[in-house]
Order: C-alpha cells, then structure tokens, then sequence
C-alpha cells in the first residue's frame, strides 16, 4: 500500500519515534513515505536519523523523507500529523511566574496557569489556521491530526473555521483508565467504558467488566485503599477520588489532574489544603520541565552514539499513541472505535453546544470518522464543563478572531483567582511586555 503521512514538528524526537515506531509495527502501511517537517534544521536532523536508525534495527524498509519546507512536505500527502509547539516552554515558564506575581495560582483556569496559557494558544492558533489553510490548498483530501495544544480550544476552532477539512483532535490522557483497570486487576478485554466530555475534562459515565457494573468493585478498591490511595499523580489519587465522591462519575486521565489543568480550584485554595490532597502542581511542572529537557539531552547522546540500539531502548512494542491506529483504519477500511476529539455536531454529549469540539468514541473506517452518541454527563459536571471550559473558549477564540485585547481581558477576569480588573490588566499588560511577543501585541487591539 502507498500513502504519504506528513509529520509537522518531527523534531520532537521521542514523538517521532514513537510514531515511527507505530508505523513499523503496521504491516499494512509498509509502503507509505514519511516527511518529517520541522523549523529546526538541527532537531530535525537529529530525528531523521534517529528515525532511519530505529527502521533499520528492527527490519522494515520505510521511505523517510525531511524538510524545512512545510508545503513542500504537504505535497501528496493523504495525512498529516501536527505535533508542533510554537513558542517554546521557556515562553511558558516565562508567563507563569508572571501570573505567580500577581497572585494566580495552579487550579484556575486552563487559559493562565496551566501549558495551554493564553499567550501560548495565541501562537497555537496562528500555526493552526496557517496550516489548515495550506492543507486545503495543497492536499484537500489529506486528513488532519492534531496532537499540539491546546486541544479543545483547537479542534474547536479547526472544526468551526474548516468545516470541509478532514480533521480530528487527538489525546492520550483517557488512557488514565487502563491504569484503573490495571489497579483493579481486571483484564482488559472483558471491560467497556465510555467517558465523554471535552479534552482534559472526560468522566467515566458507563463502566463494566464482563458485562456487569464495575463501578461497585472500583468502591470496594477505593474502601479498601481509603488510608492509602495512590501517590500524586496517580488516578486513584486522593484529590480524583474526593471528585468522584462529589459528582458520582470518576475523572479520567488529565482531568484534575496535576498536569491536566489541576481544576477545580478548590483543591488549591492554600498551601494546607493541597498537602492535604497530595497536590503539589508547581513541584509537578518543574519535574516535568526537568525531565523534558534531560529527554532532549538523552536523545542528542543516542543519536550522536551509532553504538546504542535504540530497539533496546524503545521495544517495539505499540506507543499508546491513537493516530497511526486512525490512519491504518482510514486507509485499509478496518473498523474501530477509537477517542478523539470532534464537534458535538447532533449533540454527541448531551447538554454541550453542537459547536463545541467534545472527546467522545469515534466509530473510525474507511469511510472516515462517525462520532457515537454517548450517555448525559452528571448535572453538575455539565454545569462547570460550561462554566469552566466551553465559556472561556469561547472568549478566547472570540478575543483571537476579533484581535480584540478587551476580549482577552475578559479571558483573565473570568480565572477563579482574579480579584479585581486592575490585578488582570496587570498580567495581562505583563506578559504581553514579554520581548518575543511583538506578534500578539501588534495582533490584540
């Protein structure tokens, strides 16, 4: 079989990889050519040959292409794969201490404290809109994954502005389930489950193994564990079992989670009341950070070392990753259900705005993608899906389209910890000072 997958922001080494991995691993897409595409000539060098490497270690013949020139990778292509950050995490880094400083705390917002931040999304967009319109003008029938953040408010904007584009958004944080599973000691084969909602705000609202509720032995596991649930960050984590307690549908993956946003608020409120649920956001990002750029070090030496294996290292074994699963799908008419992220076009998720990007199952062929309608989310979860996430989407992406900064006030007035108008103008007039924001300044009238 023949086929072109382009990759934009191959550069990301270990991401690549993964994917190539994936695709190795795929007999039915022996065949296809792979562009690699990044901005960076010395990452994505650096990921061509780690790429080449791992395909030749393991046996299988790939056509592996790079460039520079993001339209010439899209030429031919029948899908595209966007993974690319704009900005950078120092940029991130940069606009948190600044909300720091003016009083915000992690639980917010997604749009301040957390790595979907308004001044990061701005750049998201742009890319977003850049290449779906490059897409279209290039190769109209591709179809197009998104991977980058942010995600909801992405696919949202792709779905609406693109409404003729092949596109999904896609996210491995409902895997947070396989760890339960896992916990409970089920086997995986005999359990089903859906979980709708919006991306990193999903709730389990169906949950059986061997076809019988399995929501009484996850009460059993959580009684029996309840004077030591899992560590921080784990699923059975304090902070995640007191959210289901509350709303009787458990949080999935990066919902609450601490890199999932750390919502809701009031598991932040002070230093006392996060220790006494384990949360410890700031700690969380820095070790995150640290770890991300030790990864990049690690892949400099393995690639500059032709000694190492790198199959050793990572065992051909699938990445977890969704989206060669939805090409392979696509490409071969093999049916699956698989989680992504669409608009809620015919109410897939009761109670959501039909123009809302949800998470939902996805009945994935050779015909393309079918979103499956999916149970009500609990009235209260629905009610802060609304408040918390669909409301200020809107007033992002209403702020990015109007090029309004009013708008993008309003975005900061509405996270839980502004106090006052002249405490957002603050960060805002702040972070828009930052020196590589000339773009966004000159953007926001």
């Amino acid at each position: 079989m023949s086929g072109k997958i382009s990759l934009i922001g191959a550069g990301s080494a270990g991401f690549s990889l993964n994917i190539i991995r994936d695709i190795c691993l795929t007999p039915n897409l022996q065949g296809y050519t792979i562009s690699l595409m990044d901005i960076n000539r010395e990452r994505l060098e650096g990921a061509y040959h780690l790429c080449k490497r791992y395909a030749a270690e393991i046996g299988i013949r790939l056509d592996i292409e790079k460039t520079t020139n993001r339209r010439a990778s899209l030429q031919g292509a029948t899908f595209v794969i966007n993974t690319a950050l704009a900005g950078g995490h120092q940029s991130l880094s940069d606009g948190w201490e600044i909300g720091k400083k003016h009083g915000y705390r992690f639980g917010g917002s997604l749009h301040l404290m957390h790595d979907e931040g308004f001044w990061i999304n701005f750049n998201q967009f742009k890319l977003f809109e850049s290449l779906a319109e490059d897409i279209l003008k290039i190769c109209p029938e591709a179809w197009y994954f998104k991977i980058a953040n942010p995600v909801f408010a992405g696919s949202t904007f792709v779905g609406r502005k693109y409404p003729q584009l092949k596109f999904v958004g896609l996210c491995h944080g409902f895997g947070g389930i396989f760890n339960i599973i896992w916990k409970l000691g089920f086997e995986r084969e005999h359990v089903t489950y859906e979980m709708p909602g919006v991306n990193h705000f999903i709730w389990l609202t169906k949950f059986f193994y061997k076809g019988k509720d399995a929501y009484p032995l996850l009460d059993r596991w959580l009684d029996e564990h309840r004077e030591k649930p899992d560590e921080q960050d784990g699923e059975l984590c304090p902070k995640k079992i007191d959210m289901y307690r509350r709303f009787g549908a458990y949080p999935i993956g990066d919902t609450g989670s601490v890199g999932g946003g750390s919502w809701p608020w009031w598991h932040h409120v002070d230093a006392e009341t996060e220790k006494r649920f384990c949360e410890d956001p700031d700690s969380w990002w820095m070790g995150y950070q640290k770890g991300t750029a030790e990864t990049a070090v690690e892949i400099q030496r393995i690639t500059a070392d032709k000694s190492v294996r790198l199959s050793e290292i990572y065992k051909p074994e699938r990445s977890g990753e969704l989206v060669i699963q939805m090409v392979e799908s696509i490409a071969c008419d093999i049916p699956r259900v698989l989680i992504g992220n669409i608009l809620n076009q015919g109410g897939l998720v009761p109670g959501v705005p039909e123009d809302l990007a949800v998470e939902v199952p996805i009945y994935v062929s050779g015909d393309g993608l079918r979103g499956i309608q999916t149970s009500p989310l609990p009235a209260g979860v629905l009610a802060y899906l609304l408040r918390d996430y669909a409301a200020p989407a809107d007033i992002e992406l209403a702020a990015f389209e109007k090029r309004s900064k009013k708008l993008l006030l309003e975005l900061i007035m509405m996270d839980p910890w502004t106090r006052s108008r002249e405490q957002a103008e603050n960060v805002l007039d702040e972070i828009l000072s930052l020196p590589y924001l000339a773009g966004m300044r000159a953007h926001y009238k």
